[in-house]
Formats: structure tokens, sequence, C-alpha cells
């Protein structure tokens, strides 16, 4: 029964309540001010309580009238005490005749992927190893204490300089992907790890949820959201033709990318943190960032952090929502990188893209462990796996942005034969 009719014994939420609902009634609830979630076939209006959420309302925001239970499993460590407090916002379940997975999405892989997880966890990998993280410290360290030396004996000349700003911009993304840019951020490894970046936890922890929890996905991935600077993925071109905008060149955008990377850390990155911090209010954050202007280069750090970042999405699916399941959505906007020694540490283990973003709490080191079950499962339902070489990911960027200059082309040929 809809509508919340029927009742049972169990504890009814803030709402008064407790009913049956089908999927249906369910994704009536998606607006501001009125939005259901599924987790594990229960459904919980979190309306009032999602300005309240940790992780920022945007991605409550994103999952309203769909199933959430991937997403809150991929996002919380300690899922019975979150449990505990989602108590008040129960309002039902799902009709004992309703799927368990809205729109059409493959139960079969959904309950093998979330099998695939219970093993791992039962396995042990998402325990940190402490070892690994304090021998990674050790060698940025090491790389800083180096450059000092540096400074100290050979002065500020030229070349000594720009040996000096190599070996810190290289300690600086080490110490960006120090926690693998993981979702999961304790007050130490903000501490040793965000703060020396320049840049605010809270900002960067909201971002990246909804960069984990809809990859690739236009109006939900601020990843993607690049402010018209860059046009992305085969959909939105076609988009900026038809209402002609035409804030830049766009059938130049490969050539201006390469001036992009340098600006994103020191230019876009740091007015949002900033703005971020300012507006929350949010001060210690505020001073640690501008101590950071003191002391480093930015620009090679920047360009690094682009291309290692961006190698596993840009050349990938670009798109609105679809709907799909954790598994698929997350493999049609990732790819990954061939494992070695130096892409391990080039990359801060985001060669293991994949895996980053299926299990976003699971430490970096243990993702090789995952890879090879994630593959077999991928085989299983026929959801492509992509791995390339580090050189094939770099030149799949120049070739999609090369590739979106053609396209615009091609489109303009076609949008004079449409009448307006």
């Amino acid at each position: 029964m809809g509508g919340g009719g029927q009742q049972t014994d169990r504890i009814a939420g803030t709402n008064g309540r407790f009913g049956t609902y089908t999927w249906e009634e369910v994704q009536k609830h998606t607006k501001s001010g009125d939005q259901w979630i599924v987790v594990e076939r229960k459904v919980y209006n979190v309306s009032q309580w999602v300005k309240r959420h940790p992780g920022g309302l945007r991605i409550i925001r994103h999952y309203a009238g769909e199933d959430a239970t991937d997403a809150f499993n991929a996002f919380h460590p300690n899922l019975q005490l979150v449990r505990k407090y989602m108590k008040t916002l129960l309002t039902g379940e799902l009709e004992a005749s309703e799927p368990s997975q809205d729109r059409q999405k493959n139960g079969a892989l959904v309950e093998d992927f979330r099998a695939l997880r219970e093993r791992l966890e039962a396995e042990g990998c998402f325990k940190t190893q402490p070892l690994f993280f304090i021998l990674h410290l050790g060698h940025i360290l090491l790389l800083e204490a180096i450059a000092l030396m540096m400074v100290w004996y050979f002065g500020t000349g030229w070349i000594n300089t720009a040996i000096v700003a190599v070996i810190l911009a290289t300690a600086q993304v080490c110490f960006g992907t120090c926690i693998g840019l993981s979702v999961c951020v304790s007050d130490v490894v903000v501490f040793l790890c965000v703060i020396p970046q320049g840049a605010s936890a809270s900002w960067w922890n909201h971002r990246h949820f909804q960069h984990h929890a809809k990859p690739n996905i236009l109006k939900k991935d601020p990843d993607v959201n690049l402010l018209n600077v860059f046009v992305v993925g085969n959909v939105q071109p076609v988009e900026y033709g038809i209402k002609k905008i035409k804030n830049l060149p766009y059938n130049h955008q490969h050539k201006y990318f390469f001036i992009g990377p340098p600006l994103l850390i020191p230019v876009y990155f740091q007015f949002q943190i900033f703005h971020n911090m300012i507006a929350h209010g949010l001060w210690v954050d505020l001073v640690w960032c501008i101590s950071y202007y003191v002391r480093y280069f930015l620009f090679m750090e920047s360009h690094w952090f682009v291309w290692v970042t961006q190698m596993s999405h840009i050349p990938m699916d670009i798109d609105y929502e679809k709907h799909q399941d954790w598994l698929s959505m997350q493999l049609v906007a990732t790819c990954n990188i061939e494992q070695s020694y130096f892409n391990d540490w080039f990359s801060g283990h985001l060669n293991f893209q994949i895996e980053h973003h299926l299990f976003p709490m699971m430490p970096r080191h243990n993702y090789w462990r995952a890879a090879p079950r994630v593959r077999v499962l991928c085989d299983k339902y026929g959801v492509k796996y992509q791995e390339k070489s580090l050189y094939e990911a770099f030149a799949d960027i120049v070739r999609y942005d090369a590739h979106l200059k053609s396209h615009d082309v091609t489109f303009k040929r076609k949008v004079r034969n449409i009448p307006m």
C-alpha cells in the first residue's frame, strides 16, 4: 500500500508514520524541501535533515528519489553509527512486490558487487597500514629537506632555483596524493596532507564527495562543471552550439587546454577555496591556507595534478544522469593506468582510478588487491574495464580535445541546415 496507510511495529520517523511505497511514489520526492532516498529497501525522508548532512546537502540531493545503498556504503566507514542516527528519518520501506533497484538496474550485478565488497572487507582491504603512510610522509619530508639544503648551500641562482622548484613541486604533489585523494579524511591526515596544499578540508570533502557519487555526470559532478571555460563530452558541445554560447573559442580549446592546468590550483581552485572558507567561517583553515603561499611555487604542481587526475576521466563518457547502478556508473566514467612502481608513485595510486571510485574508503595501498576481483566481476556482466599505459592516457587527453574541435566543425555544418 502506498502513502503510508499500512502500519507496522517499526519505529516511525519524524514524519509520524511508517508506510510502504512503490518506486514511482519515491521518485516523486526529488525537489528541494521534499527529498526521499532509499537505503537497503528502507525509505528515508531527508528533506529537513539534508542541510545538516556532514557530507554536504548536494550529495544527498543527487540521490533524491533513488536507491542510494551503494553510495551510502561507500562513504560511511561506521555504518552502524550512521544507521542509529537515520532511525528518526525513516518513513517506510519499499513494497514487497518492488525490486530492490530502481529504473531497471541489473539486480544480479548489484548484488554481486555488494558481495565483492563484503569479501574485500573481510580480507582487511579497508584497513589502513600506518607504516605505508609513515614511509610515504618520510620521503616527502626528505624531498623538502633536500630542497632547503640546496638553497642553503648553492644559493638562489636560476639553475638551482629551477631544480628546487621541481623538487618542491614533487613534494607537494606527493602531499596531495598522500591519502590517494580519498574521501576519508581524519584530522591528522587533514593537517598533514590537505592544509599543506593550501586547501580547506571542508571544501575538498564536499567537492570530492560529489565527484565520487556522480562521476562525469553533468550538473552533478563539479569536476566537469568548468564555468564555460571548457566544454567536455559529446553532449555539452552540441548544447552550446544550439544555444549559441560563445564565451570562448571552444573550437580552439585543445590549444588553450595547456594554459588551463597551471591556472587550475592558483586561480580557479583558490577562488572556490577562499570563498568557501570565508562564507562558512572556517578561519583556522584560512590561516593555514595563507601560510601555504609563503612556501610553494604552484605552477608545475598544478600541471602534474591536472594531468594525473584527468587522464582517467576526461576521455571517458560525460553525460547527464542515466541512473545507472554504482558499478556501471563508475566504470563508464573512469579507467585505470597500468601498474608499475613508477606509475604507483607518480599518480599516488590513482592509476587504480576504478577501484578508487568503487571503494572510496579503501586505503590506496590496497587497490591492487581489489583490482583483479573487480575485473572478473566486470567480465561476468560485460562491463568494460579499461586499462591504459601512462603514455596512452596522456595522449588520449590531447586526442580528446582535438576530437572536440572536429566535432565542433561537424556540428556547425549540420546547424547551418537546421531551420531556426
